[in-house]
């Protein structure tokens, strides 16, 4: 455990207007890319598709989901602090910024609900350089080298440890 606290609650749900938590996912640079940039390596799936994937798990669990994909680090950044008091989660494919990015890295030490870092490949089996993530030191757990499964566990990951936080959360 990191010391996260709560999160807060974000979207409404449409009948009854009531409160859903929102986990924030996040899609650094290239993510764009998916389904055609290194298929053997990322697989067939689109973004959106995994991001569809990711937000029917987010429904089925009581969460609204919002996505950001920016090939700009700033952009992340300022999403991250954007979700601070706003979202309960965040989980983050920063792609190649997982390994170099330290204003990231300090973004998201400063939020103070559940961080979930998400990789599709497996960054153990590959190139040296990819073996660090400077976000793993922040974030409460990791899910890597599932592929597109991974969106939707990262996400059900991402609820169940808000939950455990928050009885007033669903799922609790």
């Amino acid at each position: 455990m990191n010391g996260r606290g709560e999160g807060r609650a974000g979207n409404t749900s449409g009948d009854q207007g009531a409160v859903r938590p929102t986990i924030l996912l996040i899609s650094g640079p290239n993510l764009g890319l998916l389904g055609e940039r290194q298929p053997e390596i990322y697989g067939a799936a689109t973004l959106a598709q995994h991001v569809e994937r990711a937000e029917q798990a987010a429904t089925r669990l009581g969460f609204g989901l919002k996505h950001l994909q920016s090939e700009h680090e700033a952009d992340l950044v300022e999403a991250v602090h954007g979700g601070r008091g706003a979202v309960a989660a965040i989980v983050v494919n920063a792609g190649a910024l997982s390994h170099s990015s330290w204003s990231l890295h300090d973004a998201l030490a400063a939020f103070d609900g559940v961080v979930v870092e998400l990789h599709l490949s497996n960054p153990d089996a590959r190139e040296p350089w990819r073996r660090r993530s400077v976000v793993a030191p922040v974030a409460d757990g990791t899910i890597a080298g599932l592929g597109g499964l991974g969106y939707e566990l990262a996400v059900e990951a991402a609820a169940r440890l808000v939950a455990g936080r928050s009885p007033s959360v669903p799922g609790a």
